[in-house]
C-alpha cells in the first residue's frame, strides 16, 4: 500500500510565522453567497442557516427529519466546515407537504431567512464562499509575513485540494485504494463510493500541482498545456484521453508515475477525465492586525479551499 504524503511544497517554503488555528468556532466565519435570487415560489423550500459546530451533511439530516423527507430531497451547494460558524442555503423537496415548523431545529442551527424556488440546490451553484479567519498568537518573523502577504494577493498560491478532502489522517485514501487496486466491495452507500473516488482523484491532482510548484511551474503555461480560461492546469483523473501535450504532459506522466494502478482503477469507474486550474487567486484579499492576532478576509470560488492559502501564511497549530 501506498504512502500517503500530505505536506506538499509551498510556494514559499516553511511560513515566517507560527500561529493557533480554530481556538474558537468564531475564528473561522464562512458565508455563502449564492449569487441569484430564488423564485420565490415552487416545491423547494430555501432555507438559509447558520450553524455552530455542526457539518453540512449533518444539518441536511436534521432537516429531512424535521420536514419527514428522504436525504436526497435535501440540496445544498457545498459542504462546509464543522469547526467554524458558517452561513449556507438548503433546498428541501416538499411537493405538496406542510411547511414543517423550521425553529424546531436543534441548537447551534439558525434560519435567517426563508423563501422557495422550483429546483433543488446543486453542489457548486453558488458563486463564491466568504470568509473571515483569526489566526491568533503569531510567533515569528512578522515583516516577512507581510511581504509573504502582499506576494499572495497578488499572484495568489497553488489551488490544492484541501487535506479534509482526504479524511482523518487520509483514512479516505486508504480505503481509496482498497477500492481502486485492490477490488475492494464498496457497498451500498453510493455517496461513501463517491466520497473515496473524488479522494482519490484530489489525490492525484495535488501530487501533479507539487510537481508543479517544485519545478517552478504552477502558475504559467506549459508547451502542450491544456489550459482552461488562459490558466495552467492538472488533470482530475478520468476516461479519455489527457489532452496536455509535450512538456506538460512529460510532467504528469512523471509526477503520476508510480500511481498506475489508481489512473487505471478510476478509468474503470465512468467518470471522464477532467482538469482543473493550478492556481488559487484570493478575491478581496486583505487583512489587519488585532494585536498579536491576525484578521483575514478574502473570497474564494466554489472548489477552491481556504486551507490550502492558511498554509501558504502560517505554520497553523491546533
Amino acid at each position: 500500500m501506498n504512502d500517503f504524503f500530505l505536506d506538499f511544497p509551498r510556494i514559499g517554503g516553511e511560513p515566517p510565522v507560527r500561529a493557533v488555528f480554530r481556538a474558537r468556532p468564531e475564528d473561522f466565519w464562512v458565508d455563502e453567497e449564492l449569487g441569484w435570487e430564488p423564485d420565490g415560489s415552487g416545491e423547494h423550500a430555501y432555507l438559509h442557516i447558520e450553524k455552530r459546530g455542526a457539518n453540512t451533511a449533518w444539518v441536511a439530516a436534521r432537516l429531512a427529519e424535521l420536514a419527514g423527507v428522504r436525504g436526497l430531497d435535501v440540496g445544498y451547494c457545498g459542504l462546509k466546515d464543522r469547526h467554524a460558524v458558517t452561513r449556507q442555503w438548503f433546498s428541501v423537496y416538499l411537493a405538496a407537504a406542510a411547511e414543517p415548523r423550521w425553529h424546531d431545529l436543534p441548537a447551534g442551527l439558525t434560519v435567517l431567512a426563508q423563501t422557495r424556488h422550483r429546483s433543488k440546490l446543486r453542489r457548486g451553484q453558488h458563486r463564491r464562499n466568504h470568509f473571515v479567519v483569526c489566526l491568533r498568537q503569531l510567533r515569528g518573523e512578522t515583516q516577512a509575513l507581510e511581504a509573504r502577504l502582499r506576494h499572495l494577493a497578488d499572484d495568489g498560491c497553488p489551488n490544492y485540494f484541501g487535506e479534509q478532502r482526504f479524511g482523518r489522517q487520509g483514512d479516505n485514501l486508504r480505503r481509496a485504494e482498497r477500492l481502486l487496486v485492490d477490488r475492494a466491495a464498496a457497498g451500498r452507500d453510493r455517496h461513501q463510493r463517491g466520497l473515496l473516488l473524488s479522494a482519490a482523484r484530489a489525490y492525484l491532482f495535488n501530487l501533479v500541482l507539487a510537481q508543479r510548484v517544485s519545478d517552478g511551474s504552477w502558475n504559467i503555461l506549459l508547451d502542450g498545456e491544456a489550459a482552461v480560461d488562459g490558466q495552467p492546469t492538472a488533470p482530475l483523473w478520468g476516461r479519455g484521453r489527457a489532452p496536455a501535450t509535450g512538456a506538460a504532459s512529460a510532467l504528469e506522466q512523471r509526477a503520476l508515475a508510480d500511481w498506475h494502478g489508481w489512473c487505471h482503477g478510476l478509468e474503470h469507474t465512468g467518470l471522464k477525465q477532467a482538469r482543473r486550474v493550478t492556481v488559487l487567486r484570493p478575491q478581496q484579499f486583505r487583512w489587519r492586525w488585532l494585536e498579536a492576532d491576525l484578521q483575514l478576509e478574502f473570497a474564494l470560488a466554489p472548489g477552491e479551499f481556504a486551507t490550502s492559502l492558511l498554509r501558504e501564511i502560517a505554520v497553523l497549530e491546533s
